[in-house]
């Protein structure tokens, strides 16, 4: 039971200290495996496996902790018309953490320009919208009566607009991608009428979250490819999140890896090409921070299925 209220505390921390316009805590949502879905944070990967591409992801963190954050990924995209330079694609994250739900529906828009025989740079746009809800009753056996989370009135489908850019520069080999999923700073703001504070306070604020990826793919033997990625991610007014994970890719078939977030936690990842078009993928976090003794680490699954209109467009050397 202590261990319980250890837990709910720690969220109610992160959730209720939102309140305060000085306060920060999680903004997007948190991938290991970002190097297979980079359309949930650039816009200009749409398109870019030259083929129509599904995947679905789930992730759960800190599995034992109560309240704590999951999260599914839906997302599809592909090039169109006859130059196949405009992708397009829909992408749908529901993200829930203690009393929170946040519900992202995106339409993704890129343009590509061959750079060279091998090189291409696409540039993408990304527009859509941010749905919130609130459920404050979740609160009730932590705060015990507490007037601050049992007074105020739950929060429904909150609406804000998202607008997002990125940059994604790519050959066979190599990727490198800059962006920025939503530039708008919305504030959901707590207008509920509390006859005792006449104050409207934040609920909470959206900041601009800004990304930095990249990889390689050594070709070791014709069996073995070693792949090394990284991905930044910088918001004002939290610290810096640095992820390094080293892929290898046994046959163009099983794919092995082992990833640190930098003062976080470090992963193992399996992934397993099922057909030319079907893959699976698990990934599983452990905490490198004092928060480990209070949950039995995090994981993620995921399914990306693939059509190919020509076959040799299929671009596994890459698994990016």
């Amino acid at each position: 039971m202590r261990k319980r209220y250890i837990a709910i505390f720690i969220l109610a921390l992160v959730v209720l200290g939102l309140r305060t316009e000085n306060a920060v805590a999680q903004q997007d949502a948190q991938y290991t495996q970002y190097m297979y879905n980079t359309l949930s944070i650039n816009p200009a990967y749409a398109g870019s496996r030259g083929g129509v591409s599904i995947l679905g992801l789930h992730r759960s963190q800190w599995v034992g902790l109560d309240g704590a954050p999951r999260t599914q990924t839906i997302s599809i995209h592909s090039p169109v018309g006859e130059s196949r330079r405009v992708g397009l694609g829909l992408n749908i994250v529901n993200d829930e953490i203690f009393i929170t739900n946040e519900t992202y529906i995106d339409i993704d828009f890129s343009y590509t320009i061959p750079t060279s025989d091998r090189g291409k740079l696409a540039f993408g746009l990304k527009g859509g919208v941010h749905l919130l809800d609130v459920n404050y009753s979740e609160t009730n056996p932590f705060q015990n009566g507490d007037a601050l989370a049992t007074d105020q009135a739950n929060i429904d489908n909150r609406f804000s607009p998202q607008v997002g850019v990125g940059l994604f520069y790519y050959t066979d080999k190599y990727y490198l991608g800059l962006s920025a999923p939503n530039l708008l700073r919305t504030e959901h703001f707590d207008d509920s009428d509390n006859s005792n504070n006449q104050n409207t306070t934040f609920l909470a604020r959206e900041r601009v979250n800004y990304y930095l990826t990249s990889g390689y793919v050594f070709d070791i033997t014709q069996d073995f490819k070693f792949k090394p990625a990284g991905l930044v991610k910088l918001v004002s007014g939290a610290p810096l999140q640095v992820d390094i994970t080293a892929n290898a890719l046994l046959y163009d078939k099983l794919t092995l890896g082992l990833a640190y977030r930098w003062s976080a936690a470090l992963s193992g990842l399996v992934g397993f090409q099922v057909t030319d078009g079907l893959m699976l993928g698990f990934a599983y976090d452990r905490d490198t921070t004092d928060l480990d003794q209070f949950n039995d680490g995090s994981y993620e699954v995921f399914l990306r299925f693939e059509i190919f209109k020509n076959p040799k467009r299929l671009l596994s050397p890459r698994f990016f």
